[in-house]
Order: C-alpha cells, then structure tokens, then sequence
C-alpha cells in the first residue's frame, strides 16, 4: 500500500502541478481571447437564457431529456460543494488573501473553456438505445476529431469513472459524516445510511429525476448559503474594505507570517488560488458538459450562454462569499485551514449559530454533488460498456456511500484527485483541436444562421 501511495503521490504532483495548471489557465485565456470576451460581454444574455430556460421550448421537449435550467443545476449539484467550503478556506491558508484574487481570475477565464465544452456536447451528442441523449468530452473527441482519436475519448471515461467513487462520492460522504458528527454528533455509520437511502432514491431514478432535485435544492441552497454570508458581511461591514483590500494587495505582493498564518509568496497565491478555483468550478475537467448535453435545446450556442455561468456562480458568488467570511474574521490568521476555519469565521459572527450552519451546508453541498457526479460516472461507464450494465453501475455507487463516510479516505482522495485532474487531459486536447468549430458555431448564431445539434447533424450527413 505505501508503494502505491508514493506512486500515486508522485502522479498526483504531476497532475496537479504548475505545467497542468498553465495548461489549464492557457487553454482558457486561448478560447476567451478566440471567443473576443463573448462570455463576460453576454453575461446578462446567459441569465436572460436562464430564466428562459426554467422551462423548455414547445419544439425543444422532444431534443433532451431535461430542461435547459436544470441542466446548469445539475452541474452545479456537483461543482457547489466542498470546493467551496473547504477548498477556498485552504486556498487562503496555503497562498494567503491574494489566492482569492487568481480565483477569481480563474473563473473569468473558465467561463470560456464551460461555454465552449457546452456548446461541443450539444453539438456532437448522440442518443442511445433507449432514445435518450448522451454527451461530453469522449463523444465530442469521437465525433469531432474522428473514429482515430476515439481512444482519447475512452481514456477520459475511463478516468470519469474512477473519479465519481472518489471525489463525487466516497469523498463527499466522509466530509457530510465528519461535519454532522462534530457539530450533532450523529454517528458516521448512520450518517452513510441516511445519505445512500436518499441518494439511492434519486440516483437510481435517472438523469430526469437526478436534475428536478437539483433544480429545486441547488438554488435553494446556494441562496440560503449566501444570504447566511451576507449577513455576517453586514455585522462585519467595517471590515469589508481591509478584505478586498488584502486580496488585491496580496496578488502581487507576497504576505509576511503572522501568528498562526505561516506566511506566503506571490507564487503560492497563483497556484493554490488557480488549483482550488479549478477544483470547485471544474472549468476544463470536462463533467459539466456531461449534463448539458442532455438538455432540452436545439441550439449548441444558447446552451453554451447557459453552461458558463456555472462558473460565475460557483466561484464568483458561492466562492467569494466564503471568502469574505473569512477574510472579515481574524481566524485565519490562527493557522487554521479548510472547513474548519469556514465554520470558526461563520461562528465568531454568529456564536453557537454558524458552524451548524456550515455544517449543514457542506451536507446539502455534499448531497448534491454525489447526486450530480453519479450522472457523470453514468455516462463514463455507459461509453465504455454499453446501455446494459447501467443500473448495475447505479446500485454499486449507491452502496459506496456508507463506505465512504465510515473509512479511512487518505489514499483514495489521493487516487480520485488523481484521476480527477488526469480527466482534463484528454478535454483539454479536445477543446484546443475543435476551437475552430466553436469559434464558428458562435459567429453563426450571431449572425443569425441555423446551428445544429447532434442528432440533427446527423440526419444531415445520412
């Protein structure tokens, strides 16, 4: 077990390391530059879509299983989660207040990389043999760069799919267990039951059932997460100016050790902010154009507008919500890190009230995102062994849940961190070969011409 440990290690400092985050960050500022800023100018234009999008089109019901709006909330299900709890709480620890800074910069520049992964699986989707539409990064590698580059494809499935068990589900269970025991103290054991009794509900109900849960529980959460932060940011008012302050000074400048706070490099803000913006949005990993590529939408562009404001709302809301939280408080100057420091900053503005709000948030948070990542793994798996075993894949993800919250996790984060960011690999090659098709979709649906989806591309090529 130690030799694999180190091995693992080592990939997962590749992975995760300087050249896969340029890659990442290059990639990104490559589309937002080729795409002219489209995603931050139509901003407003994505929201308008949104709500448009609550319900489907009378001509669109029959193209996608769910609707456009609950396509982004099943997305967000499972990027609104422990990222944005404990990830930002770290990121601030490790790169210090200027880490908030570059994810914010992250997401600026992941909303191209959503908009064009959205607009490549509406695009090159296909549907199965029960009729319903199927998507992402290994359909759009298969049916954009061709037969020959199929394999590409099928080592991002392949890497999906051992991902969900880790960071959409065994990861998340173990985080709810540990938050509901210290602030409740309810079991770990019961804990896992609860959570894979209702996960099993919906999970083993489908894609339809997965996103009228996230429709409803996502925004509800996200919401109550943030208003609960504005609250505090209200008690804190007089302290809202140092934080912003301290972000944008600390980007450039690197911040001296003070009590518990080790102290960072200019550098360490870069990384960390860019690692931990990435890990929360999923901007480049490929998951979120999973779900988009079943909704409910003739139009690759229209869903594109929707799909990346996942990425402003996970992390330029839900994100820096926590950050400010934190920043206002002083407790991050105490060396503490990750949903710890989250919960004592919640709970110093409001004693014996905040860190069960934290804790229950990081549950919901949790929930959703094994709910949302249970699709994705789905789909992985449906790609490499056909529409059959599909239930079989269900049920197994279902009983991982109590495993999860009740083991030990150390080496299987670091194997699900591992494949999680070897996803982007194959995504990002793909992103970078089909810009061009991108690139032309969006000038065409400006310009007013027609722009297909999928299956419609393929009636046109038979």
């Amino acid at each position: 077990m130690e030799l694999l440990t180190n091995i693992f290690g080592s990939i997962n400092g590749v992975v995760w390391g300087p050249l896969m985050l340029i890659l990442l960050f290059g990639v990104g500022i490559y589309l937002q530059l080729g795409l002219k800023l489209l995603p931050i100018r139509k901003l407003g234009l994505g929201f308008s879509l949104l709500w448009q999008g609550r319900r489907s089109a009378d001509d669109d019901r029959n193209d996608g299983e769910i609707s456009p709006f609950n396509a982004l909330m099943t997305a967000l299900s499972a990027t609104i989660g422990t990222g944005n709890i404990a990830g930002v709480a770290t990121a601030i620890a490790l790169g210090g207040p200027g880490a908030v800074f570059w994810m914010w910069l992250t997401a600026l520049v992941g909303m191209a990389t959503k908009f064009s992964e959205a607009v490549l699986a509406v695009r090159y989707r296909e549907t199965d043999s029960q009729g319903n539409h199927v998507g992402g990064p290994m359909y759009y590698i298969r049916n954009g760069l061709g037969r020959r580059w199929a394999w590409l494809g099928g080592l991002f499935a392949f890497f999906g799919a051992v991902a969900a068990f880790g960071i959409g589900n065994t990861v998340q269970a173990n985080s709810v267990a540990d938050a509901l025991t210290t602030s409740f103290g309810v079991p770990a054991w019961l804990t896992g039951v609860i959570i894979m009794l209702l996960a099993g509900a919906v999970i083993l109900g489908g894609i339809k059932r997965i996103s009228q849960v996230a429709g409803k529980l996502v925004p509800l959460m996200a919401v109550a997460y943030v208003v609960s932060g504005l609250i505090i940011l209200v008690i804190n008012v007089d302290q809202i100016g140092s934080a912003f302050g301290l972000i944008f000074d600390h980007a450039f400048n690197p911040i001296a050790a003070t009590g518990g706070f080790a102290g960072a490099a200019v550098a360490a803000a870069i990384r960390f902010g860019v690692a931990r913006g990435i890990f929360s949005n999923e901007a480049g990993l490929g998951s979120a154009p999973i779900a988009h590529a079943a909704a409910q939408t003739r139009n690759p562009v229209r869903q594109g507008l929707i799909a990346m404001l996942g990425t402003f709302i996970d992390t330029l809301v839900v994100c820096t919500m926590t950050a400010l939280v934190i920043l206002t408080s002083t407790h991050w100057l105490d060396g503490e890190s990750g949903a710890g420091l989250t919960s004592l900053s919640f709970d110093s503005a409001l004693p014996g009230v905040g860190q069960h709000v934290v804790a229950i948030a990081l549950a919901v948070f949790a929930f959703t995102t094994i709910l949302g990542w249970s699709f994705y793994g789905e789909k992985c798996f449906q790609y490499l062994f056909g529409d059959k075993p599909i239930m079989l894949y269900r049920i197994v993800f279902v009983l991982a849940v109590p495993v999860g919250a009740m083991a030990k996790l150390d080496f299987i984060w670091l194997v699900a961190d591992t494949f999680n960011a070897m996803m982007a690999i194959p995504n990002l090659i793909a992103l970078a070969l089909l810009s061009p098709v991108v690139f032309k979709l969006t000038r065409d649906h400006f310009a007013g011409k027609t722009v297909l989806p999928g299956e419609d591309l393929e009636r046109h090529r038979d």
